[in-house]
Formats: C-alpha cells, sequence, structure tokens
C-alpha cells in the first residue's frame, strides 16, 4: 500500500462507543476501531483518491481491494458485474448470510480542492466519497476477522454505480445468491461527524434521465421569419418544463426536473437548425414521477405545435427509488445506536432527490442504506459532485464500525429466528 505521507486533521485515537442505552456501552456489539486501522483506513482512501477510476475502469482500484484483502488473509472472487467488481467472504458457509456493499467508481470532475492527495488524474476525481466507502469496507472486514461469527458476510465492492449499472451486474454475476440480508451507507457531509441517519421506507428518489432533440429549420440571424429557431425553442422549453413541478405536482412531495446540457448551433451569425437537451426528472413519489413524466410529453407535444418544430423525446433507463425494508432498517438502527449512541442517530427528514442503485438489490433481498455524518468543519469544501468535494476522515472510523456491527448484528437477529 502507497503511503501518503499526509495529514489532514483526521482524529488518530480510537472512536468511542457511547452506552447505547441497552447495557452495551463498552461494545458488546460494536466493536473498537484503533487508531492503527484508522490510519489504515486514512491511507487506503488517499490512495485511491490521488487515483481515481470511471466507472467500469476501476482496474487500479479493484487491485488495491484484492491486495488489501488478501493482506488480511481473505480470498476474494474478481472480475465480476463487468470486469472490475470484487466479492469476498467471511465466516462459515452454515447459517444465514449478511452482504455489506462498496461502490468504488469516480466522477468526470476537475478536482479543485487543493488538498495534497488530490487527483493526479486530470477531469477524474472522487467528488462523492467512494474512495472513503471502500476503505470503511475494508476496515469492516479487518475488524469482522477478529470475531466469530454465526454464518457468513459476503463483502461486494461494486463498480459503475455512478453509470447507474453496477449493481444490476453484480447481480447477474450472482453475488446475492444465498443472501439473507444486505446493508450499505453512503457519506453525508450535510451533518457532522459521529452523527448516524438512518430512515426506513423511501430515502433515495426515482431518477429518469432524459434526451430532448428538436429539429428546426436554420437561416440567416437576420431573417428569423425565414427560419425555425431551434434555440428559441429550447429556451422555452426549459423554462416551460419547471411549471411541471411549480404547478402541477403536490408541494408536499419532493420533484425536481434538472437540465443539465443544451448544445446547438455552430456560428453566432445563423440560426441553428437542431439543438439537444438533456436532464433529468427525479422523484420520491410514484404518482408524481407519473405526473411529471406525462406532464413532460404534454410540454413538447404542445412546444412542437406552437412552434412548428419537430421535437423527439427519449427517456433512458434510470433508477428505482431506494426503499429501506422494515426489518432491515431496525437491525440498522440498533447498530447505529451501539456505535454512536441513541442520541446521534437521526433522521434525514424528506426523502433525497438522489439516486443510488443500492436500490436494485433491495428488490432482490431485504436491505439498507444508511448515511455517515462526515461534515467538514474547516476550510470551504464544495457539496458532492463538485469539484472541491471533500470529507472529514473522522467518519472512517465509525463507518467501519457500523458496517461490521450490522453484519454481526443481523446474523445474530437472522439465526435466532
Amino acid at each position: 500500500m502507497e503511503e501518503m505521507g499526509v495529514e489532514n486533521g483526521a482524529g488518530t485515537g480510537p472512536v468511542p462507543w457511547p452506552d447505547d442505552g441497552r447495557g452495551n456501552g463498552g461494545g458488546e456489539i460494536a466493536p473498537l476501531v484503533d487508531p492503527e486501522l484508522c490510519s489504515r483506513m486514512r491511507t487506503i482512501r488517499r490512495t485511491l483518491h490521488r487515483y481515481p477510476e470511471l466507472a467500469g475502469h476501476e482496474e487500479r482500484t479493484a487491485a488495491l481491494v484484492a491486495g488489501e484483502l488478501a493482506r488480511l488473509g481473505i480470498g476474494c472472487r474478481t472480475g465480476l458485474g463487468g470486469g472490475t467488481g470484487i466479492l469476498a467472504t467471511l465466516g462459515r458457509q452454515a447459517g444465514p448470510c449478511v452482504a455489506l456493499r462498496a461502490d468504488m467508481d469516480g466522477l468526470p470532475i476537475r478536482e479543485l480542492t487543493g488538498l495534497d492527495f488530490a487527483s493526479t488524474r486530470d477531469g477524474i476525481m472522487h467528488a462523492c466519497g467512494h474512495d472513503g466507502h471502500v476503505a470503511m469496507l475494508l476496515g469492516a472486514a479487518a475488524l469482522l476477522q477478529q470475531t466469530a461469527l454465526p454464518g457468513r458476510v459476503v463483502l461486494l465492492f461494486q463498480p459503475a454505480e455512478e453509470a447507474g449499472t453496477g449493481a444490476a451486474a453484480m447481480i447477474r454475476d450472482h453475488v446475492l445468491d444465498g443472501v439473507d440480508m444486505i446493508f450499505s451507507g453512503h457519506i453525508d457531509t450535510h451533518h457532522p461527524v459521529g452523527f448516524l441517519i438512518v430512515d426506513d421506507g423511501l430515502i433515495c428518489s426515482y431518477t429518469d434521465p432524459f434526451a430532448i432533440r428538436i429539429h428546426g429549420r436554420g437561416g440567416h440571424a437576420a431573417r428569423p421569419h425565414e427560419a425555425v429557431d431551434s434555440v428559441v425553442v429550447a429556451a422555452n422549453l426549459v423554462m416551460n418544463m419547471q411549471t411541471l413541478v411549480s404547478r402541477q405536482i403536490d408541494p408536499s412531495h419532493a420533484a425536481v426536473v434538472t437540465v443539465g446540457r443544451i448544445e446547438a448551433g455552430t456560428v453566432h451569425n445563423a440560426i441553428a437548425e437542431n439543438a439537444l437537451l438533456e436532464g433529468t426528472v427525479r422523484s420520491a413519489h410514484a404518482d408524481t414521477r407519473d405526473s411529471i413524466l406525462g406532464g413532460l410529453r404534454r410540454v413538447i407535444h404542445g412546444a412542437s405545435d406552437m412552434c412548428n418544430a419537430e421535437i423527439e423525446l427519449e427517456f433512458f433507463d434510470g433508477l428505482p427509488a431506494v426503499v429501506n425494508d422494515p426489518g432491515a432498517t431496525a437491525i440498522a438502527r440498533h447498530a447505529a445506536a451501539a456505535v454512536v449512541g441513541t442520541d446521534q442517530v437521526i433522521s434525514q427528514g424528506q426523502p433525497s432527490l438522489g439516486g443510488e442503485d443500492f436500490a436494485f438489490y433491495q428488490q432482490r433481498v431485504p436491505g439498507c442504506m444508511i448515511r455517515f455524518g462526515g461534515q467538514v468543519t474547516a476550510g470551504k469544501a464544495g457539496p458532492a459532485h463538485s469539484s472541491r468535494f471533500d470529507f472529514s476522515e473522522d467518519v472512517l472510523g465509525y463507518g467501519a464500525a457500523w458496517l461490521a456491527t450490522v453484519a454481526r448484528l443481523a446474523l445474530q437477529r437472522l439465526a435466532a429466528r
């Protein structure tokens, strides 16, 4: 493992274990994350951060994971999920089986954090915390090695979460065979370190990517009456689409329509014949989703008639909503309380409009995803998916501890059925 030799203000002491109100103050369930393991996870995170890889191309990341597992004496299957996914197994074959998942890929974003361990690959960075997720799961593997397990724990290191394709590809490679329950977590910089965010039910939204292709009629900028201006049509569509949420959706139901890319024209003094809009619909309720998708079709049909332009709408495969199973969530909440105490186990409130392909696992087996508070208290770190994203590395110990704790507790509960 390459040592970065860099400190980032991360704590090096053990993660504390407050009493959870059930007599587990010393960690009957929760393992202790010692300074050596915290340092190891920090080094892993920084190495991955310096060498990020895009969805489906996580070769170096996968090699690092396999090497760390080998160092721990844990065997693994490689080449899964399209080529870079990894499955490792702990415990005994008899009894129940619980899976833990971490995502591995970075994003096509140019890093501007100024960190000493910033990305060395221009135009690619870890802007969503997946480097931390990998480090946490490897830390959890080390913790689980230290205890007898009443069953089997499967560790899933998944590629291509940002593309929305990795989970489905892993499932096609039978990683859920024999799995009774699955858990995962995501770093969230909206919350302080030491807080774990646990909710049952819907926590992440439906995502529906779309493309709109406008075909007008080109012409001279000085003679617009001879043309059909695709730029004007595109501008009207962008504005009118916003009314789908502001005027047609129940204000208590979270939803958003975002156009993230516009392409049109080739020169300043010509009316563009064609335009392309690309965007996404996010919605937290099935009926809201149906209403917006239907409304988008109506808006486009109206714009086509009004402007005399040909307009095509195409929806791409999106992600289902992440819906936490009540039984799995109860175990996740108990584990969280064992790690940080009941006062620091909180709710996120309204569902997030972010998407997560963890939802595909939950369609097959009961599962729960939580959030790990990772707020940076100094500097000006940006939000997720921004060029200045960062998180406090103190979160790594809490994440590893929760993953190990929830796996052991889930096995105990499943074995007692």
